[in-house]
């Protein structure tokens, strides 16, 4: 018996990723698509797959949103996340109930998630309908410790305050261009102002920064990739990252994040 995925994401790139693993594996079959939040309600309403993916941010309703309203209408389907959510913030939370798939997905990853479901469903079907599993409910405890983790984290994405001179500015995130430590200060820098920042490290100030936006190029710069103005090869195969900002700034790209901007910009 065929496996019916339904993929809630507003990126052809993944939608595409999906459908080619169904039409190379004949026990997976794709049978809908949404690009937001309430498409992606209607067609796991009208279809009842087996298995839903969905993206954590998509107009309309979130990833999180959806599946919350999926276990007040008990829908069956097992959910497997999308996202660019920084590896640490998952892991706190990666039980055998709900799988992820962390943004630039590859295809093994994607056919091991949806074969994980695949084992569970076919441990569920025996089970007389209408009887919640142990496994149900860990499956909804879990997610609502990941709906109120990501609430929290995006209450808090907005605005951020950084110290110009003697006063304190409140800037959008999406201003920001990129940030740098050096000597125990976090500098931050938009396209208007430079300033300081009171986080204590950069691992602090991504917390409260979207990750799919913001990436840790390197262990003393966080950049926004939205902002990069140039990709400058260098020495063993790793870049350079020219910034938009007034002085086009040159910042280092680790190894680890070398292959990931490969892969993201298909390099």
């Amino acid at each position: 018996m065929k496996i019916t995925l339904v993929v809630a994401d507003d990126q052809p790139a993944f939608c595409q990723l999906v459908r080619d693993l169904t039409q190379a594996n004949g026990r997976f079959e794709m049978v809908g698509q949404a690009q937001d939040g309430l498409a992606a309600l209607q067609l796991v309403d009208e279809l009842r797959p087996d298995v839903v993916l969905l993206d954590v941010q998509m107009p309309g309703l979130t990833g999180f949103e959806v599946a919350r309203r999926m276990l007040d209408k008990q829908a069956a389907s097992h959910i497997i996340f999308v996202t660019a959510y920084d590896q640490h913030a998952i892991e706190a939370f990666e039980v055998n109930a709900v799988d992820y798939l962390l943004k630039p997905v590859d295809q093994s990853r994607l056919e091991l998630a949806v074969q994980r479901a695949r084992r569970r469903i076919q441990f569920d079907r025996p089970i007389e309908r209408g009887t919640e599993l142990p496994a149900a409910r860990a499956t909804n405890d879990q997610l609502e410790k990941i709906v109120q983790l990501v609430a929290e984290r995006q209450s808090r994405r907005e605005r951020l305050a950084i110290k110009v001179g003697e006063r304190f500015l409140l800037v959008q995130s999406e201003e920001i261009i990129y940030a740098s430590l050096a000597d125990e200060s976090i500098t931050v820098v938009t396209g208007q102002h430079t300033g300081t920042s009171n986080y204590r490290t950069l691992d602090e100030l991504h917390a409260r920064l979207d990750p799919s936006v913001f990436w840790r190029v390197h262990r003393s710069h966080l950049v926004n990739i939205n902002k990069i103005k140039e990709i400058v090869p260098w020495f063993s195969r790793n870049y350079i990252l020219r910034m938009k900002d007034a002085k086009t700034t040159e910042i280092p790209v680790s190894r680890t994040q070398t292959r990931r901007l490969r892969e993201y910009l298909k390099l």
